[in-house]
C-alpha cells in the first residue's frame, strides 16, 4: 500500500446556484507521480470529518489558492484581496496545527505556505507591491505558470537545501501577498531577490516545509519532482511507523 495524501481543496462558485470543490490535477498529478495516493479534503467539512480523514492519511499537501482573510493575521483589508473562503481558513488552519504538534509530515504549497505561517502565528504582507519596498513582480500571469520567472536563494544548512542538493534555483510565482513576521517555530529556508521569505521549514518534524512558489506546475524541474518525492517518501516513513510491516 501507498502513502496517502490529503489534499486540502477549494470551493468555487462557477454559477449561481452550483458551487464546486475543487484541486487543479497538478496537485494530484504531482503525488501520484511520486508513489502517493492522493484524497481530497473539501473544505466544507466539520470538525468530526476533517478529523476523520486525518487519522486516515500520511500526509497533508496544503494547496494553493485564494488569500487568508486578514483578520487571522491583523492585517488590513485591500482591495487586492480575493477569494477569500472562511471555511477554507479554519478547516487549514486546525489541520496545520494538528499537523505541526503531533508530527505528521506536510507540505504547503503558495497559499499553503502563507498558512503554515498564519497557523503558527505569523503574519503577512496583504499587497507586496505596496509594502515591500523594492518588491518584485511575483504575480506571475497564469499562462507563465509552468515557467521559472525568478530566482530563488536557498537557505545553507536548511532541510530544504538537503532535499533540492541547489544553493539557488528558479522558480514560478503566483501570488500578491507573502510572508511578513515569522510563526512560532518557523525557520527561513529561501528567499527571493528582494528579500522575500520563498520557503518555510518545521526544525525537528519529520517533515514540516512549505514553498511559496509552484512545484506541481514544474514537473520537468528536477527540484520539483525531488521535493514531492522526498514529502511522499516521509509519509511513507510515518505510516511505517504507525503500522509496522503495511508495506510488506
Amino acid at each position: 500500500m501507498s502513502a496517502i495524501i490529503g489534499i486540502t481543496s477549494g470551493t468555487e462558485r462557477r454559477s449561481v446556484d452550483a458551487p464546486i470543490s475543487f484541486v487543479p490535477n497538478a496537485y494530484i498529478q504531482a503525488i501520484l507521480e511520486s508513489g502517493g495516493v492522493p484524497v481530497l479534503i473539501p473544505a466544507l467539512l466539520s470538525d468530526v470529518g476533517w478529523k476523520t480523514i486525518y487519522s486516515h492519511v500520511d500526509g497533508i499537501l496544503f494547496s494553493g489558492g485564494g488569500d487568508i482573510d486578514v483578520g487571522l493575521f491583523a492585517g488590513s483589508p485591500h482591495p487586492a484581496v480575493h477569494s477569500v473562503d472562511l471555511s477554507r481558513d479554519a478547516l487549514e488552519l486546525s489541520l496545520l496545527r494538528a499537523v505541526a504538534e503531533r508530527g505528521k509530515p506536510f507540505m504547503g504549497i503558495c497559499r499553503g505556505c502563507q498558512v503554515m505561517n498564519v497557523g503558527l502565528g505569523g503574519t503577512l504582507y496583504t499587497h507586496l507591491p505596496e509594502q515591500l519596498p523594492g518588491a518584485l513582480e511575483h504575480d506571475q500571469a497564469e499562462e507563465g505558470h509552468g515557467s521559472p520567472s525568478h530566482q530563488v536563494q536557498i537557505e545553507s544548512g536548511s532541510i530544504l537545501s538537503e532535499i533540492l542538493q541547489a544553493t539557488a534555483i528558479r522558480v514560478n510565482s503566483h501570488h500578491h501577498q507573502g510572508i511578513r513576521a515569522l510563526g512560532a517555530g518557523l525557520r527561513v529556508a529561501a528567499r527571493a531577490p528582494d528579500g522575500l521569505v520563498e520557503a518555510l521549514e518545521l526544525p525537528d518534524h519529520p517533515f514540516g516545509l512549505a514553498v511559496q512558489w509552484h512545484p506541481e506546475r514544474l514537473p520537468h524541474e528536477p527540484h520539483a519532482t525531488r521535493l514531492f518525492s522526498r514529502f511522499v517518501e516521509a509519509a511513507a516513513e510515518y505510516r511505517e511507523r504507525a503500522v509496522p510491516g503495511w508495506s510488506k
